[in-house]
This record gives C-alpha cells, sequence and structure tokens, in this order.
C-alpha cells in the first residue's frame, strides 16, 4: 500500500465533496497503523500548504460506538486552524458531505504533555481551563460505511470545532465525571448526557490520547486544546439548523448552520 497515495485519494475525496468506498475494503490488507500513518501524511500536507495544528480530537470513547466497530480502543484526529468555526458565524453546509455535530468537553493546556507515561496528574497540572464545544465530524467514505482503519485513516472524520467562550479551570469542577449535558436544536429538545460517557471519565480519554499519540512522535503543546469525546450520539443536520448545548456549570456552546446561499 501507498501510505502518501491514499493519503492523497482522501483528501481529494474532501476537496470534490466526492466520496470513496471503505478503505478497508479497496485495501483489505491495511491496519490501524497504516491508517494512522495515512493521516499523519494527509496533515503534513496540509500543514505545508500552510495550515496549522490547534488540537487533536479524541473519537470511539463510548462502548457502544467501539463495539460497533467491534475495537476496544479510542481513536484521535488532528484539529487545525482552518477547522475552527466560531460561535458566532453562520457555517455553510455545502462545504461538507455527510457531516453530523457532537457534544464535548474540550481541554486547553498551558504545559506540555509528553507521553508515554502521562498520568491523571499530569493531565491537570498541564490543563489551564475546560470549555463547552461542539465538533462537526464528516467522513469522506461513502454513507459512512466505516470501519476502525476507515475512520482512523480519515482524521478520524473530523471536519470542525466549536469552542464555548466560558473557561473553567479543574479546580472548579466539583465532579468531572458527573458534569451534565443538555442539547436542543432549533429551540428542541434533543439528547441529554453525562461526562461520565466518556471513559468514564474526560481525564482518563486525555491521558489515554498523550500516551497513544507519543506512538508517532507526537505531542500536546502549551496552547493546544482536545476534544475529549462525544457526551452523546453524534447527530446529522441541515441548513438551518441551531444547535445548543448546556452544560451546566461548564457553560453553553451553539452552532448555527446557514441557510441556502449564505456563504463564509
Amino acid at each position: 500500500m501507498d501510505i502518501h497515495a491514499v493519503a492523497k485519494e482522501l483528501l481529494l475525496a474532501e476537496q470534490t465533496k466526492q466520496a470513496i468506498p471503505p478503505l478497508t475494503e479497496t485495501y483489505p490488507e491495511i491496519t490501524s497503523e497504516d491508517a494512522y500513518r495515512i493521516q499523519l501524511a494527509q496533515i503534513k500536507m496540509k500543514t505545508e500548504a500552510g495550515a496549522q495544528v490547534k488540537g487533536l480530537k479524541i473519537g470511539l470513547t463510548s462502548k457502544a460506538m467501539q463495539e460497533m466497530l467491534n475495537v476496544h480502543t479510542p481513536d484521535y484526529g488532528f484539529i487545525l486552524d482552518t477547522m475552527i468555526f466560531d460561535e458566532q458565524e453562520e457555517i455553510p453546509v455545502h462545504q461538507f458531505l455527510q457531516p453530523k455535530v457532537e457534544f464535548e468537553i474540550a481541554f486547553v493546556f498551558n504545559k506540555e504533555l509528553s507521553g508515554p507515561n502521562v498520568t491523571v496528574k499530569d493531565v491537570i497540572e498541564a490543563t489551564e481551563y475546560v470549555v463547552p464545544a461542539v465538533e462537526i465530524i464528516d467522513s469522506r467514505i461513502r454513507d459512512w460505511q466505516i470501519k476502525f482503519e476507515d475512520t482512523v485513516a480519515d482524521n478520524g472524520s473530523s471536519i470542525g470545532a466549536i469552542l464555548g467562550t466560558k473557561k473553567t479551570a479543574l479546580a472548579d469542577i466539583q465532579d468531572i465525571t458527573a458534569i451534565t449535558m443538555k442539547t436542543t436544536v432549533n429551540g428542541e429538545w434533543l439528547d441529554e448526557a453525562t461526562s461520565a460517557a466518556v471513559l468514564g471519565n474526560p481525564l482518563e480519554a486525555v491521558v489515554w490520547l498523550a500516551n497513544e499519540i507519543s506512538n508517532f512522535g507526537v505531542k500536546i503543546e502549551p496552547g493546544m486544546f482536545v476534544l475529549s469525546g462525544a457526551l452523546s450520539k453524534a447527530v446529522p443536520f441541515q441548513e438551518g439548523d441551531y444547535f445548543e448545548a448546556d452544560f451546566g456549570e461548564l457553560g453553553k456552546v451553539s452552532t448555527r448552520f446557514a441557510k441556502a446561499g449564505v456563504m463564509k
């Protein structure tokens, strides 16, 4: 398998908005290591073109999603500056293929985290604050027919992030595993969950990430953020939809998708 060629194939799918067949069908020999190398090759292409890495995302943090893909581990992807949207902007839908939104807690760091021996204590000491966040996920794989290697190679199926503005220090949170989140779409109740849905504790998700990325020489740098994993199921959206997630003591985050004809 030509890692660089497959990375270019995925990038072309993103650029042309033409999804491709599952990599696991086209390249049945693909391994998880191959998939992460394809992911890194794409990120290298994008950063060489001028994009900057601003953060990372953790996926597959729920048992239900892991069982669906027949794996027992989360995955991760990169968040570039070109993928970050502001709460106040209306995001055009036409730039995506088959998008969905997820609601998460984002950790923002003021110290480096470098595996492979990162602990919960290390994560707490390196965290400057947390904010509520929305992740936009998308798949360049046709009809979301993904296996683990497909989503990993496709940058964890990530395409965007919106960070809330309320900054909360970990020391001010009574129990990081008991944050309650309630979500609405267009003012109507959508879903609710607690932060324990993220590997039992979002801090453990970040520990996993910091240690896992060290396998490829990656570390969490000061100033970067991490989307720690979805608290509830991913939700498809369409033009004009407005989502709001209330994380209680952590505050709210919202995002609106532009109606037809509204350009970024």
